[in-house]
C-alpha cells in the first residue's frame, strides 16, 4: 500500500474470489477494513444526518415534547379543555442536506482495479451519508445491496461488493430508474445518484430519459476508457470524475458532492 496503492488494491480485490474459501473469506474481511479507512480520507458530511428541533404544533408535526409544553399540558387537564396547538412544542426530524445513491456497474467482467474501486466507492458513500444513502448494483438486472430506508453497516456493504462477480449486459435506462426510485424515499434537500461505470449501455431503453429525471446525476468513469462516459455526461449535464486507480475514490467523491 506504501508504494502502489492501486496495485496493492487491486490484488487484494482479486484475492476475494479465490477458490479457496479461508483465503476468500480473510481477503474480503481484509479488504473490507483497508477501503473503509481509505474512504475516510475525505470530509464527512455531517450535515447529512438530520437534526432534531423543536417547533410549535401549530406548524409542525412530531411527538409532543412534554417538558417544553408541561405548563400548557397541566392547564389542559384542569380545565378539560384542549390546549392551544401554538403552546405545545413538538420534537421534528430536519431534512439531511444530502442523501446518495450509489449506482455501480457490474456487468461484464468485474475485478481487480474495478472491484477495489466500487468497494472504495460503497465505504465513501457510507461515510459522506451515513444515514441516507443507497448502494446499487447493475448489468441488465439491479441488485439492491443497501435501500435509501434500510439499515445497514458500512462492513457488510463494502463485503457484500467484494462478493459481487460481473456478469451479464448493461442496462443502464434499468439503473438509473431504480436509483430516483431509491432517492424518491429521501426527504434531503440534495438528492445525488452517482454512477460508477464506463456507460456502454448493451441493453434497455436509451437512458438519457432516466438519466434527466434524476435530480443530480454524477458519473465516476475510468479514466483509460473514459469516451461514452464523457458522451453521456455531455448529453445530461452530469458531473464527470475520471478515475486512474482505486485509490482516487476519495477525491472523486470530495469533487463531486463538494461542487
Amino acid at each position: 500500500m506504501a508504494d502502489n496503492p492501486d496495485e496493492a488494491l487491486e490484488m487484494l480485490a482479486n484475492m476475494t474470489g479465490a477458490t479457496d474459501e479461508r483465503l476468500r473469506a480473510l481477503a474480503q474481511r481484509l479488504a473490507g477494513r483497508l477501503v473503509i479507512d481509505l474512504a475516510r480520507s475525505g470530509p464527512p458530511r455531517a450535515r447529512g444526518v438530520g437534526k432534531l428541533r423543536r417547533r410549535s404544533a401549530a406548524v409542525a408535526d412530531g411527538d409532543i415534547d412534554v417538558e417544553s409544553s408541561l405548563d400548557a399540558l397541566l392547564e389542559s387537564r384542569a380545565s378539560g379543555q384542549a390546549p392551544p396547538l401554538d403552546d405545545i412544542v413538538v420534537r421534528e426530524w430536519s431534512r439531511p442536506d444530502t442523501a446518495l445513491c450509489l449506482v455501480v456497474d457490474k456487468s461484464g467482467s468485474m475485478g481487480g482495479d474495478r472491484l477495489a474501486a466500487a468497494g472504495l466507492a460503497a465505504a465513501a458513500a457510507s461515510f459522506r451519508a451515513p444515514v441516507d444513502h443507497s448502494v446499487l448494483a447493475f448489468s441488465d438486472q439491479v441488485l439492491v445491496i443497501k435501500s435509501q430506508d434500510g439499515a445497514r453497516h458500512a462492513e457488510e456493504v463494502v463485503e457484500d461488493i467484494f462478493g459481487l462477480r460481473g456478469h451479464g449486459p448493461t442496462d443502464l435506462d434499468f439503473a438509473l430508474a431504480s436509483a430516483r426510485a431509491q432517492l424518491e424515499r429521501s426527504r434531503a434537500k440534495r438528492r445525488l445518484t452517482i454512477l460508477l461505470s464506463d456507460c456502454k449501455t448493451t441493453v434497455g431503453a436509451d437512458p438519457i430519459l432516466a438519466a434527466r429525471m434524476l435530480d443530480e446525476l454524477a458519473i465516476i468513469a475510468p479514466a483509460e476508457d473514459a469516451e461514452e462516459a464523457e458522451a453521456f455526461a455531455k448529453a445530461v449535464g452530469a458531473d464527470l470524475a475520471l478515475l486512474e486507480g482505486p485509490s482516487g475514490v476519495p477525491a472523486a467523491f470530495a469533487k463531486l458532492l463538494d461542487t
